[in-house]
């Protein structure tokens, strides 16, 4: 909120930004997002920006003060190439001190070890309308993850199967990418509301800066 200029890389059907227009915000708020589905719905607010695209094809350049991820839309940048295009691009799009902020699961909770049919998830849908996630993991190769995820009626009618893989990067690896790509770590945490970050925490959440030059 304190960011005059807000780009969210990844938004899916827009509701951070949403909310923060909601909530008062009175500055430039821009989503992006390379699904047509997810930005048809937050088109309907047309006091946001939205753009269709991936973080590595975005073109701005120093327009925001803030960029963020959440969503875990960063463990979907599975390639070495295609994370470094990514952040490059994230870079390249904030101003001078700007801040990227985001989340990544901590491989060291071993998150996908719980991602099975016997957890299943009942959740409301954008039109309102009940259904129930579940999920089971093909693969661990490395740190990388694929598992397909099926939402189904309440009574268990597949309405929809999807697979994705998720990269799943340790705190170390996670801040040579951020070296690399001219972000300090600024902060780190376990959580959104600024937990410490330690083995068991199921998130890492990080707070970048534009690395100054020297």
């Amino acid at each position: 909120m304190d960011a005059t200029s807000v780009l969210d890389v990844g938004c899916g059907t827009g509701a951070l930004l949403r909310r923060a227009r909601q909530a008062g915000h009175a500055g430039r708020l821009c989503g992006l997002d390379p699904d047509p589905a997810m930005l048809a719905v937050a088109r309907r607010r047309g006091d946001v920006e939205w753009v269709a695209g991936t973080a590595a094809s975005m073109a701005f350049d120093r327009e925001f003060d803030l960029a963020v991820m959440t969503g875990h839309a960063f463990q979907v940048l599975v390639g070495d190439e295609e994370l470094r295009a990514s952040l490059t691009a994230i870079r390249r799009a904030l101003a001078d001190g700007g801040r990227f902020g985001f989340e990544t699961r901590n491989p060291l909770a071993r998150a996908w070890e719980r991602w099975n049919p016997g957890n299943a998830t009942d959740v409301v849908d954008p039109s309102g309308r009940p259904v129930r996630i579940t999920h089971e993991v093909e693969s661990v190769v490395g740190d990388v993850v694929t598992f397909t995820e099926t939402t189904s009626d309440p009574d268990g009618a597949p309405l929809r199967v999807d697979r994705a893989s998720l990269r799943f990067l340790d705190v170390d690896t996670l801040g040579r990418f951020l070296a690399d790509a001219g972000f300090a770590i600024e902060a780190q945490y376990g959580g959104w509301f600024r937990e410490s970050l330690d083995s068991t925490s199921p998130e890492i959440v990080t707070v970048a800066r534009i690395e100054s030059p020297s």
